[in-house]
Formats: structure tokens, sequence, C-alpha cells
């Protein structure tokens, strides 16, 4: 008899209102820790979540924004000025910050 496993349902986003800019930065910070002291505890405004990750041997970040504008408002007006101050006003590796915009979310559905 198949398999009669219920599937997850999903939301779809499409709507131009809802798309999302996503950020993929390798930072000039070896690590979590550094990272920490850098960014700080604040969320900036339109930033949706943020992913330190580890790949292929490299520390990188990903960030889901409301938009590009907040991403790019984000660099320039607040990383730009802290990596400044924490590491020196022309730091070694200047982080490299590749962005994408998102056509399609899809989330699963809660259930109830």
């Amino acid at each position: 008899m198949a398999d009669q496993r219920e599937l997850p349902t999903f939301v779809v986003t499409t709507t131009k209102e809802d798309i999302m800019w996503l950020t993929i930065a390798t930072p000039p910070v070896p690590d979590l820790d550094r990272l920490d002291q850098v960014l700080g505890a604040t969320a900036p405004d339109g930033l949706r979540a943020r992913y330190a990750c580890r790949a292929d041997g490299a520390f990188q970040v990903i960030a889901v924004w409301d938009s590009q504008e907040h991403a790019d408002r984000f660099f320039r007006e607040v990383l730009g000025p802290v990596l400044a101050r924490v590491l020196g006003p022309e730091p070694s590796g200047a982080p490299s910050i590749r962005g994408m915009e998102v056509l399609r979310e899809f989330t699963p559905a809660l259930a109830g």
C-alpha cells in the first residue's frame, strides 16, 4: 500500500510588495565572537533574519532584508562606520558582499 503521509502546506509569496533582498557577505572578521563585537546585539531596520555560517572554510553572513534599500542603508550608514571604528579606516580584507532579489518565498503554513 502506498505511503499516505500528509504533505506540508506552504504559503507562497510572490507579490512585489512582499519580495525580499538577500545578502551573502564575507566579513573581514575571522569568527563569530569578533562578528558579535562588530555588529552588537541590535537589529537594523528592515532586517528579517541573519545567519552566521562557515562554507568552504570561509566565514560568511547571510541576511534577509525587507528590501535592497534597507540592506544598502545598513551597509552604508551602519556597517561601514562601525568597521572603520573597530578595525581601522582601511581594514584588511574589506567585506565581500553579494545581493540578490528573492523572487518567491515558500514557507511552511502553520497547522491549526
